[in-house]
């Protein structure tokens, strides 16, 4: 589609006499006329630093290709037919000084946050990246759909944390979906209303959940359209051109440093700057003065600060992942690509926050090993570390790097416990038996199939009792008891969720096979994915001998156990305290500040995706605002819109992924309406994600 700018300042009319003074006049009102009539996105402050200081290949060759020693290439983003926008986020767009109101109310607006029009200073650019995709090198990657827009300087007046956690003074803007680049390999550089919608809600979610992370300023969609098979049956659809709006500090990642490496072993593909160490060099330089400024200043010798930058991005990546396991988020693809330089969460693709507490869940269904589940996610934080070292040498010698990766385990389990504490309102001391006191009651949470969110968020409803208290205590813990079998599975839930995931006569061939040929067994399976399949065998045979009443029975002893324990663990952060009810409010405080009442799950961002489908945006601005404040209550917000308009609606489709996603076949089941902050619905186990 074609923009008309609109002719800015008045026209200017060839008048012999005029004086050279009245010709300069005029030329300053033309000016003033100019400044006063550009919008806020025509009047941002970039500054790209990064094109200046990192090779910039400046081919205008289309098409995908390898690019070999540089670190960006220039792009031409593709505009879209009748861009507008779906959503903005005031509090994203702010860091950029902008106003959302009036982003929202500028025509061309989502055409410059699509990139379909090219804002004044912006340097269209895409990055090469490569990277290690579920354990094997795949080469050179790159921003396939991203696109760097620039980098606009911080306004003034900026939140000092802001600075603290972003010293460079300027946020990188990108746009997702803007087309084909370089690096787009066999795809087509187009994202999808579903993708977008699911990036653009949780990056914010995160960020309100104080999850580090990139933002999202908006989500812009179109007429144009693209084919995709959601459900990998044969029968693909158009689905509209939609584009999301990134900012970071900077969207640098592990991969980044990856393009200097040598042939695999394994794979036999290499980066595409393999030799070219002076470049890395360069990357190093560049990511340590603009974002690590202390460590430049207070590391004059240069394995010194490569030292101490390789041991900063280790300690953000442990907390990140302490974080992410503390809200029950699995990312899903964790990827080298897709782990940053600064340590925040990066692309958002098949993520998933837990329902049903289980260690072994699994938000990416194409993920059929289980490398990226929720309980792998600390080591593969660790593994990907690894890689990021290996890349940097020898400028980070792999001795002082494996020293570093020495206190990996040690830094994320302190993170973790000191979160855990927090969640349970363990704020006074520090007691050795915590440890087994959160790993009992993660373990009744997975026995009892209970739910992550509203289970934790329910324990500071727990009576707290003081030493010697009697008076009541039978009562206490029966409430406490109840209010905990609200949030577990029924019979029927865990009997669905303990299915086997692999078709039992591939499980027997494979557990012959592994007898007969244990070479030819590695070579397509192992033993940990045969044992966790053979453990939801013993639970699901376990249960299809029990009845409900049997299951709620057993329930109930498992929870009046641990909280039998956690009761004392309490009594015991009372012990010496002069004003008891002071403890008893600051326990409940910190606690409804750290356990969310609302996280994205994915029957949420789908009820939002199917309205926007239908041209009905409002549902994505609800849950935004929802999302905001994760911790409080809010009263008229607590019901997705569409309950006010209908009160039930039909099943719709489940998919929503990152490029293309499967999804349960659609059925007639009418929608119960649901709380933001509750259990999900039943229809929510259909949503598949991969």
């Amino acid at each position: 589609m074609a923009y008309l700018r609109p002719r800015l300042g008045p026209s200017r009319i060839f008048l012999p006499v005029v004086s050279v003074f009245r010709l300069v006049g005029s030329a300053r009102m033309d000016d003033m006329g100019l400044a006063m009539s550009r919008t806020q996105l025509e009047r941002l402050d970039f500054d790209n630093v990064v094109l200046k200081k990192l090779p910039l290949d400046l081919s205008q060759e289309s098409g995908v290709r390898q690019v070999k020693g540089a670190c960006f290439s220039r792009v031409k983003p593709q505009p879209l037919t009748s861009p507008r926008f779906v959503a903005v986020s005031p509090e994203a767009l702010a860091l950029l000084g902008l106003d959302g109101e009036e982003v929202m109310d500028d025509p061309l607006g989502p055409a410059y946050l699509s990139g379909s029009e090219i804002m004044p200073g912006s340097e269209p650019a895409a990055h090469c990246y490569c990277g290690h995709q579920f354990g094997q090198f795949a080469g050179q990657l790159g921003d396939g759909a991203a696109c760097y827009l620039g980098e606009v300087k911080v306004p003034p007046g900026q939140d000092p944390e802001l600075l603290r956690e972003n010293p460079s003074g300027r946020w990188e803007i990108q746009v997702k979906g803007a087309g084909l680049t370089p690096y787009s390999r066999q795809a087509d550089g187009r994202k999808v209303l579903r993708s977008s919608i699911r990036e653009f809600l949780c990056s914010e979610a995160m960020f309100f959940l104080g999850v580090p992370t990139t933002r999202a300023g908006s989500v812009v969609t179109s007429d144009s359209t693209v084919m995709r098979d959601v459900y990998y049956s044969g029968n693909p659809r158009h689905e509209k051109c939609s584009v999301v709006l990134r900012i970071a500090p900077t969207f640098l990642r592990f991969g980044s440093f990856e393009i200097f490496k040598k042939a695999d072993e394994f794979t036999g593909r290499q980066g595409p700057s393999y030799g070219l160490d002076e470049i890395r060099g360069q990357m190093m330089d560049y990511v340590i003065e603009m974002f690590y400024p202390e460590i430049q200043q207070n590391y004059p010798d240069r394995v010194e600060r490569n030292v101490a930058f390789f041991r900063e991005v280790m300690l953000r990546t442990a907390r990140l992942v302490a974080q992410w396991q503390c809200v029950g988020f699995c990312h899903g693809v964790l990827n080298t690509d897709n782990m940053s330089i600064l340590g925040l969460t990066l692309d958002y693709g098949p993520y998933g926050f837990m329902d049903r507490f289980d260690p072994d869940f699994i938000c990416n269904a194409s993920d059929n090993s289980g490398r990226y589940s929720y309980q792998a996610q600390p080591a593969i934080c660790r593994w990907n570390l690894v890689k990021l070292a290996e890349a940097l040498a020898p400028e980070l010698p792999p001795d002082r790097a494996k020293a570093v990766m020495d206190e990996y385990l040690d830094l994320y389990n302190d993170f973790y416990l000191e979160n855990m504490r927090k969640k349970l309102g363990l704020l006074r001391k520090k007691e050795p038996e915590d440890e087994i006191l959160i790993t009992e009651l993660l373990r009744t949470m997975h026995n009892t199939g209970a739910d992550f969110t509203t289970t934790f968020r329910s324990l500071s409803q727990i009576f707290c009792s003081t030493e010697g208290e009697s008076v009541g205590e039978e009562d206490s813990v029966k409430q406490a008891i109840d209010l905990l079998l609200e949030q577990c599975a029924s019979l029927e839930e865990l009997r669905a969720a303990n299915k086997p995931t692999m078709d039992p006569r591939e499980l027997a061939m494979l557990l012959s096979m592994a007898q007969s040929n244990p070479a030819l067994f590695q070579m397509i399976s192992d033993r940990m994915t045969i044992a966790r399949q053979l453990e939801r065998l013993s639970r699901l045979k376990d249960l299809m001998e029990t009845s409900q009443e049997e299951l709620k029975t057993k329930q109930a002893d498992e929870w009046s156990c641990w909280i039998t324990q956690y009761r004392k663990r309490l009594a015991h952060e009372l012990e010496g305290q002069s004003d008891v009810q002071a403890v008893q409010e600051e326990r409940v405080r910190v606690m409804d500040s750290t356990n969310p009442r609302v996280v994205l799950r994915n029957y949420i961002a789908q009820n939002a995706i199917e309205a926007a489908e239908n041209g009905d945006f409002s549902e994505v601005e609800r849950v935004l605002k929802v999302l905001e404040k994760p911790f409080s209550s809010q009263p008229g917000l607590e019901l997705p819109a569409w309950v006010s308009k209908g009160g039930t609606t039909e099943l719709g489709e489940r998919d929503e992924g990152e490029e293309q996603q499967q999804g349960a076949t659609p059925t007639s089941t009418a929608r119960n309406p649901v709380p933001y902050d509750s259990k999900p619905p039943a229809w929510a186990q259909e949503i598949c994600v991969t």
